[in-house]
């Protein structure tokens, strides 16, 4: 199921070691094949949470506020969200992506604006094969856990504090603090949540909303489809020893 492409270790072919890159992935519609937290409230929310969601789209609220209004809306048993995310699968290039950070001891870390209780399980739920390498992971979310009366209660600990942009997680701020000091970073996403993300990478892999963001904003990025894609264009860059800082011309601030 999970292809593994030819893989030479980095560490063999970067000299300095300040060139060794830190991998972040979004998860939701990047590592999952869909949007975990979209399916739930399409299912169990009511109405109310598409207001909340254009709302954020157009920038009333941040994602923490958003997140926490829209799961306030949610009634569902456990066993009901579980199920929803049970049918969701896992992209079919993940552990290939896993794997060969794994073989190049390549940090690999998963952000995101989604909540813990929906990726964990997604995740115990991968290949026997992949195991291994999920356990170096760290997984850095929002937190969701059941309330009564099938209500659901959020909280957001990355930070306590929101930022500026008021996000449910400030991907930034954690790819700051989880990059050794003059290390590079590569964030792959696909959804707009990811926008202040891929604005301070050096290496951005998009695709669906973040690709058209980046084209929006001048954000140099390279299209992917599957994370058999970044596997690739990975192990190819250590091969050929293209650099993972990009200009400064075409960072973004965030």
């Amino acid at each position: 199921m999970f292809d593994q492409p030819e893989f030479i270790p980095c560490r063999t072919l970067m000299r300095d070691g300040n060139d060794m890159p830190t991998v972040f992935l979004d998860f939701d519609g990047t590592v999952s094949c869909a949007d975990v937290v979209d399916a739930i409230l399409e299912q169990y929310a009511s109405p109310e949470w598409l207001r909340v969601e254009e709302n954020w789209q157009v920038g009333r609220v941040g994602s923490r506020e958003c997140l926490r209004q829209q799961m306030a809306l949610v009634r569902a048993t456990p066993a009901a969200i579980d199920a929803i995310i049970d049918g969701i699968g896992i992209d079919p290039g993940f552990g290939a992506l896993l794997e060969s950070c794994a073989a190049g001891g390549i940090p690999i870390h998963i952000i995101s604006d989604g909540f813990d209780y929906c990726i964990r399980r997604l995740l115990s739920r991968a290949p026997a094969t992949i195991r291994p390498a999920l356990h170096k992971v760290d997984v850095r979310a929002s937190h969701l856990e059941p309330a009564a009366d099938m209500e659901w209660r959020t909280a957001f600990p990355f930070p306590e504090e929101p930022c500026i942009h008021g996000c449910a997680t400030c991907k930034p701020a954690i790819m700051q603090s989880l990059t050794p000091a003059g290390g590079t970073t590569v964030f792959v996403g696909d959804g707009l949540s990811d926008r202040y993300a891929a604005a301070v990478a050096d290496v951005v892999f998009a695709k669906d909303k973040l690709a058209s963001y980046c084209v929006q904003q001048g954000i140099v990025h390279i299209s992917f489809t599957s994370l058999a894609d970044v596997a690739a264009d990975l192990n190819e860059r250590f091969r050929s020893r293209v650099p993972f800082r990009r200009p400064r011309a075409a960072r973004v601030g965030a």
